[in-house]
């Protein structure tokens, strides 16, 4: 007891009036800190904002509808292979098998819209007779077309087009064997396409394509002329385009 009632309550209270300033600076001190956390968060939440418009506004305009498709005075070179069935039967009693297709083209832009240049075209069709069932051999076309191609709009980085050419269709067959000459006519040639581009830089696309094209003529099978030998196709095509 004696103990207790000798303890200075004035020294006790003295020591605690000496802590209290301590612990007002460390108050002090954690609101400090803890405004300016929140003036940095402030200036971080704005920067992401910001940044964040910026990149809207970037992703809006790279992604707007532009009038024409290409600059002007550009070449294009397309590189594309695909497949072609034939749009009706070769000729009565026959069956054609879905042929191979390989095109190439070199295009000069005018302007923003308008290319002209040349389009050549490979194709080749398996032919047989379909009763009796015999194999007939296969005819391969190789087409010659001066091309309109315009290019109005690009939307991103996707530019679609339509292209159409005239020229001739230089027409061959190969005969299987035990079966007499078949030689088809050359014709002219018409062909109607459209495809669009995805452009990857300024001098590279990837290309998808359809296109329709007339091909009817004759055939001369064994001296006697067959006037219905109609190989009008529509293809797909798939490939690359560069541009210098």
């Amino acid at each position: 007891m004696g103990n207790i009632t000798g303890i200075d309550f004035a020294v006790l209270t003295s020591d605690k009036w000496v802590l209290c300033p301590n612990y007002i600076r460390g108050g002090v001190l954690m609101s400090s800190l803890t405004n300016r956390g929140w003036r940095v968060m402030h200036f971080f939440l704005i920067g992401l904002l910001l940044i964040g418009l910026g990149a809207s506004q970037a992703w809006a305009e790279e992604t707007a509808m532009k009038d024409g498709g290409i600059e002007a005075g550009k070449w294009v070179l397309g590189m594309r292979a695909g497949f072609a069935p034939l749009t009706q039967q070769l000729s009565p009693n026959t069956s054609t098998d879905v042929g191979s297709l390989v095109n190439f083209e070199a295009l000069y832009s005018l302007n923003t819209w308008l290319l002209l240049g040349m389009m050549v075209e490979w194709e080749r069709h398996s032919v047989s007779v379909e009763r009796p069932s015999a194999d007939l051999g296969h005819q391969d076309t190789v087409s010659v077309l001066p091309t309109v191609e315009i290019r109005p709009v690009r939307l991103g980085p996707i530019v679609p087009y339509v292209n159409m050419g005239f020229g001739v269709n230089v027409n061959s067959f190969g005969e299987a064997s035990n079966v007499g000459t078949i030689s088809p006519s050359n014709n002219f040639a018409w062909r109607l396409g459209w495809g669009a581009d995805w452009i990857f830089t300024k001098q590279l696309a990837a290309n998808v394509e359809m296109a329709y094209k007339i091909n009817d003529g004759h055939a001369t099978i064994n001296n006697v002329r067959r006037d219905d030998w109609n190989a009008s196709s529509f293809g797909f095509l798939f490939g690359l385009k560069m541009f210098f």
